[in-house]
Parts: structure tokens; C-alpha cells; sequence
């Protein structure tokens, strides 16, 4: 780039280090491959990324390029042939790659209006369609680009609809002032707020035109699957459901999940998936009833088999179909993980959220059956039922750990010697906490422990 280039194009290139600017700079070339005239057509573009995205996303970044100001070809003028100049394609690489919400909002804008012209708004659904090419393009990449981590999706859920479903997720974060349109500044907040957007959108600039620069890939937007046997296996999660499910775990998409337990491989087994749940620390578990919800909990810290809550903040619920959505922790109790088993006077199951027997997610220790009451909300994570009935009957399960393994204890027989009768009977505890007694040997544990 010289002197010569307009104002714009030399502050954007400015956010580029040295070696870096020559890959940005050589774009336009790459892209043309010797074609004729000072303008990217469309089906040069169509040549770039046609092998990797569906047609629909081509044209759709053709004119989110066009609808960038410098050097911009008027598709009117006699003569001239539509389509963006090396100025817009440089304005247009720095503002995916390196920009901000209020640079990346236009194009987003352009790109749902998908047609010629600098539009003043568009409609939810425009944006939605815009969405769901997107995700699409960006599924299609990550498969082209052997960057699935593992994860097969020929032996996952439905692609096309987790797509359908994420688009709808993501655009359900939109505040336009117009319950119809979505101007400029609503999508600059929306930006802003969802930052899949932004991603995905460096993904099919990245890899779909190639554009790799020094020390940096493209997000990864799947976490490693590892220790699972694909073979006969087909797994409830699908490709966007997990691009979308794994960001909200603390640590995102680097730590690995492992199927620990499927009805489809271990049977209907409370007592193997308990033993699952207690030995693999964070865990994702999903169930499909058998009137086809698909919903669940992340667990923050491995389960324990005991009648008290557990676990904390970090923990939440989520809903994949119909409605793709996570629902966190409300702050107003700490009713957030409970197990237990073969007790007479505690509820024998797996709960998470509200309360005994009203449970945002409650699987009976019979494997079977369980339920998800809130009216109108669950208590401790704000969720609406996930079921499609409030008491529900099971179809499948799964158990994902999701998280580093955790360290093993040291010293747990010497630990266990000196437990008092309420740690060696944690159904005494419980009951006792229940009727409002006081624990008094939780103090005197403690200052043993101070004086050790």
C-alpha cells in the first residue's frame, strides 16, 4: 500500500503488524487470480470460497464488500461491471479481523440486506437468514478444514436444525427499538453483547478466503472430544448446539469432553451413570424425553452421592430443542446439584435447581421417569420447564465429562477415621439440617482440624 491510498485504508492498515500487512495487502491478487479490471467479481469470489461455504454465504460477503464507501464501483455506471476494489476489500478484511461492534455492524447490516445499496435497517428475520448462512459457512469450514476436534458430525444430532436453532438463539439477544427493523445502532449493541457474531465471522474470513496471519488462527469454536468410541454411537449433540453450549462452560472450548455414559452404550442404569457423574469432575448432562425435548445441566465440580445440595454459582441449565437457551444461576438459593440413592427418608434421584420433589430437573433414581417444575420459574435458575411435560419419561441419556480430570485424594482413609456420625451418615445431616438442629460437631471438626 502507498501513499496514494485513502485515509481510511491506512488507519486500518495501521492495526497490522509489518509481515502481516503484505498477506493483507496481497489479498486482492490471491482473490482475483489474474482475472481482468481493478474489481473482485463475484464469481472470483465464488472461485475462492465456493468449495468451502454454500453459495448463499458468497454472495452475501460480495455485498458486504460492495457497501464499503472508498473506491466503490456504482453498479449503475455504464460500463462497469459491480463489484469491490482492492480499497474496499482491505476496509473490509481489517474490520472482521481487527475491528470494532460500529465497524463491524454495517457489514453485518449489508450483509443481511444481501443485495445491492446501503440499506437504513432490515427486518429480524433478514438478520436471522444472514445467521443461519453464517453458522452454516462456518460448520462447513471447520468439516473442510479437519478443525472438528474430534467430533464426527455424521453420528451427531441434526446439523440443519441446530443451525436453524442457534440463528433463532442469537437473534432473540436483538434490541430493536422497532419491534420489526433493526437499525444501525441496534445491531452495533447486538455486536457488541454476542461475540459468536464477530467470531464466526473471522472464521470464513480467515479460513474461507485465507487470510492466516502471524501467530494468530481463527477462534476454535469446538472443544477436543476425547476417549469416546464413535463406533455404533450416535450422540444427542449436534455441531451448533455444541459451538454454542461450550463458550458457557468456565473454561470455554480448551478443556476436553469424553462420553462417560449413554443409555445407548451402558443401558438404563441410575447406578452407572451415578458412578459416571461422581468420578470425572465438571459434567454436561443431557436427556431426551420421549416426546422429543432435548435438554439439561452443567455440574461445575464432580457430583457427590449424598442427600444436601451441592456444587455452586458456575452450574446451570439449558434447553436445546425446542429452544436453544442456558438459564444461570439466579443468586436466590444454592439449590444447585443434588444425588443420592438407596435412602429412606431423602428423595433418592438426581436434582438440579428449585426444591425436593419441585425440581427445575429431577431424574428418578428408577431411571425412567422424572419431571421439571417451574411455575413460572424455577427457583434457583430462572428456567421455564425444559420438558415437554412437567413429569416426563425418559428416551435417552447422555454424560459428557466436560473438564480436566480432577486430582485424587490424598489420604481418604485417615480422613474418613475421623468423621463424626454426621460425615458417616450424611442422611442424619441432612434431616437434622431440615428440622432446624444444630450441627455442633461441624465446629469442634473444625478446630480439630486447626489444631492437627
Amino acid at each position: 500500500m502507498g501513499n496514494s491510498d485513502s485515509v481510511m485504508v491506512q488507519k486500518r492498515m495501521a492495526r497490522f503488524r509489518p509481515e502481516e500487512r503484505s498477506v493483507i495487502d496481497g489479498a486482492f491478487e490471491r482473490l482475483q487470480a489474474g482475472g481482468p479490471g481493478k474489481t473482485l467479481q463475484l464469481e472470483a469470489l465464488q472461485a475462492s470460497l465456493g468449495a468451502l461455504v454454500p453459495v448463499a454465504m458468497v454472495t452475501r460477503t460480495f455485498w458486504g464488500l460492495c457497501s464499503i464507501e472508498p473506491g466503490r464501483v456504482e453498479p449503475g455506471r455504464a460500463g462497469a461491471a459491480p463489484g469491490p476494489d482492492r480499497e474496499q476489500l482491505t476496509v473490509f478484511l481489517a474490520d472482521v479481523l481487527r475491528g470494532t461492534a460500529e465497524e463491524r455492524a454495517p457489514l453485518v447490516m449489508a450483509m443481511s440486506h444481501n443485495a445491492a445499496g446501503r440499506p437504513q435497517a432490515v427486518s429480524c428475520q433478514q438478520v436471522a437468514a444472514f445467521l443461519e448462512d453464517l453458522i452454516t459457512a462456518v460448520v462447513h469450514i471447520l468439516t473442510s478444514r479437519g478443525r472438528l476436534q474430534g467430533w464426527r458430525p455424521q453420528q451427531m444430532g441434526d446439523t440443519a436444525l441446530g443451525v436453524k436453532l442457534l440463528a433463532e438463539q442469537m437473534t432473540s439477544d436483538l434490541r430493536p427499538s422497532d419491534p420489526a427493523t433493526c437499525d444501525l445502532s441496534c445491531l452495533e449493541d447486538w455486536v457488541f453483547r454476542v461475540s459468536q457474531v464477530s467470531q464466526y465471522l473471522e472464521v470464513l474470513v480467515a479460513e474461507g478466503l485465507n487470510v492466516s496471519l502471524s501467530g494468530r488462527t481463527a477462534p476454535d469454536l469446538l472443544p477436543p472430544c476425547r476417549d469416546t468410541d464413535w463406533t455404533h454411537l450416535t450422540v444427542l449433540l449436534d455441531v451448533p448446539t455444541l459451538m454454542f453450549l461450550a463458550p458457557q462452560l468456565p473454561d470455554g472450548c480448551s478443556a476436553p469432553w469424553r462420553l462417560v455414559f449413554s443409555t445407548q452404550l451402558h443401558g438404563e442404569s441410575f447406578t452407572k451413570m451415578a458412578a459416571a457423574l461422581q468420578h470425572h469432575g465438571p459434567t454436561m448432562l443431557l436427556l431426551r424425553d420421549t416426546r422429543g425435548h432435548v435438554f439439561g445441566g452443567y455440574a461445575s465440580t464432580a457430583w457427590e452421592l449424598k442427600p444436601q445440595f451441592q456444587g455452586d454459582s458456575r452450574c446451570f441449565l439449558f434447553s436445546v430443542f425446542p429452544t436453544l437457551r442456558v438459564y444461570t444461576a439466579t443468586g436466590y438459593n444454592e439449590h444447585f446439584m443434588y444425588l443420592n440413592q438407596h435412602q429412606q427418608t431423602m428423595p433418592n434421584g438426581l436434582g438440579m435447581g428449585g426444591q425436593h420433589d419441585y425440581f427445575g430437573l429431577w431424574l428418578d433414581s428408577d431411571f425412567g421417569r422424572g419431571h421439571s417444575r417451574a411455575r413460572p420459574k424455577c427457583t434457583t435458575y430462572g428456567n421455564p420447564q425444559l420438558s415437554a411435560d412437567e413429569d416426563f419419561v425418559l428416551d435417552a441419556v447422555e454424560v459428557w465429562a466436560a473438564g480436566n480430570l480432577p486430582a485424587p485424594p490424598e489420604d481418604k482413609e485417615e480422613e474418613e477415621g475421623k468423621k463424626s456420625i454426621l460425615k458417616v451418615d450424611p442422611e442424619v445431616q441432612a434431616m437434622m439440617e431440615l428440622t432446624g438442629k444444630t450441627l455442633h460437631s461441624e465446629g469442634f471438626n473444625e478446630l480439630q482440624e486447626d489444631f492437627d
